[in-house]
């Protein structure tokens, strides 16, 4: 896929899916979002960048442990995603949270100027996830320490036909190479290249837990990354793909909701 329709897909895609994701996915990412910060190992007065913020889970967190001497700046590609962080910070009253649409290939960010750099579930996305790793490595300061996390290997997480099944109705693929970081110690790999010294590498087994058909589709089809195509499709798209998908999650079926396997794969670095 070209790099630029893909930025633009995730871009209008995450658009779309800013209203419905914290309620979908807050809940589902929490594993990832603590320990991906506990390795962060923030401390007061620290200056963090967030890429791929998305809502500001992570960024809200991150502003609490560093305090009012410390500062978050959360950049994401999506206008929507970062319309809504904005809101929030405002409503819960953050002062020390900013919000700024941005490309995490090309940071438009000075050079050693950031403690800490984060990103939760946004590698995968990216059409030159290396060139971001670049980008965040460039904006640390010495010593400074990136923490990322991403999905791990497909085989491990139950939802993973979800983007053979969209493909098969859209021209191209949706995301592609979306698991090739979560493989053996691919991220690690691609810190170490940055160059990075890496501190650890850890996987984390989590349960997506959905209390229903309509929430796991809501989920896979309305709060993530294949909401662009999703809002394209016609009524009977829809229903064949809700079909194909639930057939797909068929083996963790609980009673009526499912408990659908997946695995997280978290780096520290170090400069």
């Amino acid at each position: 896929m070209d790099a630029r329709f893909q930025r633009r897909v995730q871009r209008y895609g995450w658009d779309l899916a800013a209203a419905d994701y914290e309620a979908l996915w807050q809940a589902q990412l929490a594993d990832a979002q603590r320990a991906l910060l506990a390795a962060a190992e923030l401390g007061r007065g620290k200056h963090v960048l967030d890429v791929a913020c998305g809502t500001g889970l992570v960024s809200f967190a991150a502003a609490r442990a560093v305090g009012p001497g410390g500062g978050v700046l959360g950049v994401d590609l999506s206008g929507g995603m970062v319309d809504a962080a904005r809101q929030r910070a405002t409503q819960r009253g953050v002062p020390n949270a900013a919000f700024v649409r941005m490309d995490a290939e090309a940071l438009t960010l000075p050079e050693a100027s950031v403690d800490v750099a984060l990103c939760a579930l946004g590698l995968m996305y990216m059409p030159d996830p290396e060139q971001a790793l670049r980008e965040m490595r460039r904006v640390l300061r010495p010593g400074g320490r990136l923490v990322v996390a991403v999905w791990g290997e497909r085989a491990r997480c139950g939802w993973a036909p979800l983007f053979e099944i969209v493909d098969a109705e859209v021209v191209g693929e949706v995301c592609p190479l979306f698991f090739r970081l979560g493989q053996r110690d691919a991220l690690a790999r691609a810190c170490a290249a940055t160059p990075l010294a890496v501190i650890r590498e850890q996987r984390i087994t989590t349960t997506l837990v959905y209390a229903d058909a309509d929430e796991a589709c809501g989920a896979a089809f309305v709060g993530g990354p294949v909401a662009l195509a999703w809002s394209r499709f016609d009524r009977e798209v829809r229903e064949r793909l809700r079909a194909r998908y639930l057939e797909a999650i068929a083996p963790w079926r609980d009673g009526h909701g499912y408990r659908v396997p997946g695995e997280f794969v978290i780096v520290s670095a170090q400069t």
